[in-house]
């Protein structure tokens, strides 16, 4: 299957966001892709003020624009993640994808809030208006069977491995990783992530843009079931295209048993007694 990863910069007038990503659809027509994937808050500046301003339901213009595209460019639309509001007014980080008949095929609400405070680097906190999800998101495609998490999900290797036990051939990861720990941890957590679960990380970054006041590293990549590095930009606005052999996960999972050979009646007997 084709893979095509876009990287945009985030401007401030989401209809501009959405025109930038229907653009680079339209380059892409007759160019065979099967799966096109965007950044983390591709249409909303990374500020938790902006999220509740942001933030549309389901259903919402931003959600219908999107199903439209994939429809329209027959393509299934991992759509990096927006702001969604619920009935209750609870904002959340949200990822869809949709099937290239525009359907929903699955919803990820990150579970895991960036709060943090590195000394002398990022200082940002998702939980001052964001809420957290709790469901580990696998789900279906006519290509593969794939996994949903949002950037800082990523860190936690208890939800990459659920997704590759319940079968998982494909991790899709919209980031949008900083300054601080773009260099230090991007490709080491992603490499980490495929080797471990033995399946395609396909991690999506928004563009760099220094005028924002958040920063992000870019270098949206694709690693393989083996954890190499397939293809990879820098931080710039781009778009990666990428073939993908999906037999490699079953070549990965039968030459190294990592997934079959677990010793699940020690991690449970453990995990009972609270100590994991």
């Amino acid at each position: 299957m084709r893979v095509a990863q876009l990287q945009t910069h985030v401007l401030a007038d989401k209809g501009k966001n959405l025109d930038e990503v229907e653009d680079l659809l339209c380059g892409l027509d007759g160019r065979g892709v099967d799966l096109a994937c965007l950044g983390e808050m591709f249409c909303c500046p990374y500020e938790t003020p902006n999220f509740p301003t942001y933030a549309e339901p389901v259903g919402g213009p931003t959600w219908q624009r999107l199903s439209s595209m994939a429809e329209r460019h027959q393509v299934v639309l991992a759509a990096g993640s927006v702001p969604e509001v619920d009935e209750a007014g609870h904002v959340y980080n949200t990822a869809y994808v949709f099937g290239s008949d525009g359907n929903q095929l699955a919803r990820h609400r990150k579970m895991h809030l960036f709060d943090v405070e590195i000394p002398g680097g990022q200082v940002f906190h998702e939980s001052e208006t964001l809420t957290a999800g709790s469901d580990v998101t696998v789900f279906d495609t006519a290509l593969a069977r794939m996994g949903l998490c949002i950037c800082f999900d990523c860190r936690f290797p208890e939800l990459t491995r659920l997704m590759a036990l319940e079968g998982a051939q494909i991790i899709l990861v919209p980031a949008a990783f900083n300054l601080s720990t773009g260099p230090a941890h991007w490709e080491l957590l992603h490499r980490s992530n495929a080797l471990m679960s033995q399946a395609f990380v396909v991690a999506t970054s928004d563009a760099r843009d220094m005028l924002a006041s958040y920063h992000a590293w870019g270098h949206s990549m694709l690693v393989g079931p083996w954890g190499d590095v397939r293809a990879q930009l820098d931080d710039k606005p781009g778009v990666l295209v990428t073939d993908i052999d999906l037999s490699d996960t079953a070549v990965a999972r039968g030459a190294i048993p990592a997934l079959s050979a677990r010793r699940s009646d020690v991690y449970e007997l453990r995990l009972l007694k609270g100590e994991i």
